[in-house]
């Protein structure tokens, strides 16, 4: 970076766009001068250091003077004073502290090992981890100390390559289903997110937060017979397999003829079955006829009845009804 010099200040910070997908960045101007100002903004740290060795970490965001606040503060530079001619040097890494999201997909179709399939299941896989800076030491001493700037895309590179000896591993332990992986997918992205963050924390000091596998892609003739087996079995009902194959001749354009005959079909079935629940309902045992009415005594014979057989009402004993005045001896 170069020495202190009792020059014109200078502001060190991150300089050009802090955007998402840098993970750090060196700040790359050759010397900090007298009077020069520290601008640490909001998701960041500035890591001091000199030969790979951290002298100091600032992560509060905010604007110091580098002469009364930061050096201070420097194990190794505390006792070195602005206006000489020598000095220690010291670089600036400014370090993105947010965790990032990144999509991966395996290149080529990796081949996994299957009963009765010679040369195994070529199958491609999609998903996307998160990672994070945990570790500044390995991180200067292992990639700042080549590299002026580390994106998302660096860390993408270096994991996709790894990616199929491990979906290998984790698809192949303890004899996952090959033609249900989705099922297994948490399982198999936790094994992956083990194996990876510990790789990735003790090269480059990152570590890997999540791990998820949102699909496995399977060949197209994989994929048909299992569609075809998914169909076979769902004709044990057939009112869903009719449905389905009435939607499945709509969608595929077989013509509003072809639709109507198949609903005609389908409202004919219908009707049928209405017709045979009506003759099984007519053909049930017959109700109990209701019982005749008490006749009532024959009006006259002298005696009076117990029923009026005009109106039907009971008598009180008068000769005529007390209901409708007929007469009843």
């Amino acid at each position: 970076m170069g020495f202190f010099h009792n020059q014109l200040s200078n502001v060190v910070e991150w300089q050009e766009e802090f955007t998402d997908d840098v993970i750090f960045k060196k700040w790359d101007n050759d010397e900090i001068k007298k009077g020069s100002k520290l601008f640490i903004r909001p998701g960041q740290d500035a890591i001091f250091y000199k030969d790979a060795a951290i002298e100091g970490i600032f992560t509060e965001d905010g604007e110091y003077d580098i002469e009364s606040q930061i050096i201070p503060f420097l194990s190794s530079l505390k006792g070195f004073k602005f206006g000489f001619n020598s000095g220690m040097r010291a670089e600036v890494l400014f370090v993105n502290t947010k965790e990032f999201t990144i999509k991966w997909g395996t290149k080529n179709p990796i081949s996994i090992p299957t009963p009765g399939l010679p040369g195994g299941m070529p199958i491609r896989s999609f998903g996307n981890f998160s990672i994070k800076v945990s570790d500044y030491v390995t991180l200067i001493e292992k990639v700042a100390g080549v590299k002026t700037k580390y994106t998302v895309e660096d860390v993408k590179d270096r994991v996709v390559g790894k990616l199929d000896q491990m979906l290998m591993k984790w698809i192949a332990r303890e004899g996952k289903d090959m033609f249900n992986l989705q099922i297994n997918a948490q399982e198999i992205g936790n094994g992956i997110k083990e194996d990876l963050n510990a790789e990735l924390s003790s090269q480059i000091g990152i570590s890997v937060t999540d791990f998820s596998i949102q699909s496995f892609t399977y060949p197209e003739e994989i994929t048909k017979m299992q569609q075809k087996a998914a169909a076979q079995a769902m004709i044990g009902d057939v009112d869903k397999y009719t449905k389905i194959s009435v939607a499945d001749g709509i969608g595929n354009g077989t013509g509003a003829g072809d639709a109507s005959n198949m609903a005609g079909m389908i409202m004919g079935m219908h009707v049928a079955q209405q017709m045979v629940n009506g003759m099984t309902q007519n053909t049930a045992a017959p109700a109990a006829p209701a019982a005749p009415a008490a006749p009532a005594a024959p009006a006259g014979n002298g005696a009076i009845p117990n029923f009026c057989p005009n109106c039907g009402k009971p008598t009180t004993g008068s000769n005529f009804c007390g209901n409708c005045g007929h007469k009843l001896v």
